[in-house]
């Protein structure tokens, strides 16, 4: 292969060329082009600041509603449902231990008279699988 020295090759010339006299007076016309355009600057702590803050409000409350979302669906509370079956698959938990655990409270609760009707009493007896058990309960 055949060496190649960059010194030794012709120069390609530029295709471009600055006038005669161009940088004689270069920096006074820069100069001129400066003083004809000047631009007003508004600080930015003397803008108005009722757009930005409701801008960032909206922005704060749009984050804020998939936490306030998040923390409704993860409450401590209990419902009915899940603490009876909990109770029901205990088999070392009796009757006894959850009458120890009662507060005032929760005795009043459980003394409020729940009024069924006869028609109701006798659906939930027929349609329940284990009759024998919450008659020998009651006993």
């Amino acid at each position: 292969m055949k060496t190649f020295k960059l010194e030794n090759e012709p120069k390609i010339k530029s295709g471009f060329k600055t006038p005669d006299n161009y940088f004689d007076d270069f920096s006074e016309k820069v100069l001129q082009q400066l003083d004809q355009k000047e631009v007003k600057v508004i600080p930015f702590y003397k803008r108005k600041k009722t757009i930005s803050l409701a801008a960032a409000a909206l922005i704060g409350f749009a984050l804020m509603i998939p936490i306030v979302n998040n923390y409704r669906a993860t409450s401590n509370d209990l419902d009915e449902a899940t603490l009876e079956t909990y109770l029901s698959y205990q088999s070392n938990i009796s009757q006894y231990d959850l009458i120890q655990k009662l507060d005032d409270s929760d005795i009043e609760k459980l003394n409020n008279d729940i009024t069924l009707e006869d028609e109701t009493l006798e659906d939930i007896l027929s349609t329940s699988p284990n009759i024998e058990h919450l008659i020998s309960e009651q006993n």
